[in-house]
């Protein structure tokens, strides 16, 4: 009975340490097997990111599907599609003209021509090409530009934004204001959209559209600086949008454009003491450029009231010796004979205050206040003589074209 229950008790220790030993050999295969799987995923990552050994972070970044990057659907602000609807009417103007030079200087002294007379070699005659901007008006082909882009110019070339190119005629032109109307002869001709430059606020966008340096058609942003900018010198005229936009040489006579993408203004000029931009352009508004432009195709001129008169600004000691006080106004220095100030019974020393009941704070003023009403209109003016205050009507003339 004792022997029985020995070997009972060997063979369930025998049975035991079979079990054992597989359970041993199990978890070797096992600790193996893991070893192996960790030692393969080092060497991918080793082979395939190797800066997770570097220190370096892995950039992440979550992209937007293509058709979506930059569109206004996405609450982005874009001003694409604003130039897509102007962009088309905005044309370089390439300008060619020939001029005559010596070949040294000193052959136009007067000295020289006279003792060496007719062996003073001719002049030698030069292309100079120059380049701007311009607009299309309209479906009729004409182009709206700055004056000083074509003025002196023998022949005139328009690039359109669609790849063709043509000659260009001019209209007419206006110093004064420094705008010039070209016209062109092509089949579906784009052209521009027409906005309220008057509406215009500090701190509105603007985009300036045209071919600064020649390099082709560029756009730029900026805001509203300024309006109603006068005394700048750079014409007779003077009532310039200023922006921060970016215009440049070759800009001149291109789009000042809202975010609309309607015309607002003609660039014209910058400040500069490089001969780049510095953030200080001046565009004429649209609602002075389209009377100008009106009155040049239906009359191949600009058509200005005129008053006959000199005039200068009216100095605080001035009007204290004329007792005028606080009072504002224009004195008149001299009146033109037959014209319209002195048909009027106007006299050198009168002050002229007011026209049409608006009020009058200088010459500029009172050159602006006439010149902005047709020829043959009839205006009131409040003139104050000798202590005495006047009402004179007079029937105003057509300013005289300028001298080129």
């Amino acid at each position: 009975m004792l022997y029985v229950k020995i070997a009972l008790i060997k063979q369930d220790l025998k049975h035991k340490t079979t079990q054992t030993m597989r359970l041993r050999k199990l978890i070797s295969f096992a600790t193996e097997a893991i070893t192996a799987g960790l030692a393969f995923a080092f060497v991918l990552l080793l082979l395939f990111k190797p800066e997770a050994f570097e220190g370096r972070p892995t950039v992440e970044f979550v992209e937007a599907p293509a058709s979506q990057v930059g569109t206004a659907d996405t609450g982005m602000i874009s001003y694409a599609r604003a130039v897509e609807t102007a962009a088309p009417a905005v044309v370089n103007v390439y300008t060619r003209k020939v001029i005559a030079q010596r070949s040294n200087p000193l052959f136009d002294d007067p000295f020289f021509r006279r003792f060496f007379g007719d062996r003073i070699p001719a002049p030698q005659k030069q292309m100079e090409n120059s380049l701007g901007s311009g607009v299309i008006v309209n479906d009729q082909g004409f182009i709206l530009t700055n004056n000083h882009v074509i003025s002196d110019a023998d022949e005139i070339e328009v690039l359109l934004h669609d790849g063709r190119s043509t000659a260009a005629a001019i209209v007419g032109a206006d110093p004064e204001s420094d705008l010039a109307i070209l016209k062109i002869e092509l089949p579906d001709i784009p052209s521009i959209i027409f906005g309220h430059s008057e509406s215009l606020r500090v701190g509105d966008v603007v985009l300036a559209i045209g071919n600064p340096f020649g390099v082709g058609q560029t756009v730029t942003s900026g805001i509203v600086s300024a309006t109603g900018r006068s005394q700048l010198g750079l014409s007779t005229f003077e009532n310039f949008i200023q922006t921060d936009a970016a215009i440049n040489p070759g800009n001149s006579g291109g789009a000042l454009i809202n975010t609309a993408g309607q015309l607002v203004g003609i660039n014209t000029a910058i400040f500069s003491r490089s001969g780049g931009s510095q953030g200080i352009g001046f565009a004429i508004p649209v609602s002075l450029a389209k009377g100008v432009m009106k009155q040049i195709i239906e009359y191949g001129r600009a058509l200005r009231g005129w008053l006959g008169v000199e005039v200068q600004d009216l100095s605080p000691s001035l009007a204290e010796s004329f007792g005028l006080g606080e009072m504002g106004g224009a004195l008149i220095a001299g009146v033109q004979a037959e014209g319209p100030a002195a048909s009027a019974g106007l006299q050198p020393g009168d002050v002229i205050s007011q026209v049409n009941g608006n009020g009058i704070n200088g010459s500029r003023s009172l050159m602006d206040a006439i010149a902005n009403n047709a020829p043959g209109t009839v205006l009131s003016l409040n003139v104050f003589r000798q202590g005495q205050q006047l009402q004179i009507e007079t029937i105003i003339g057509e300013r005289p074209q300028p001298q080129e």
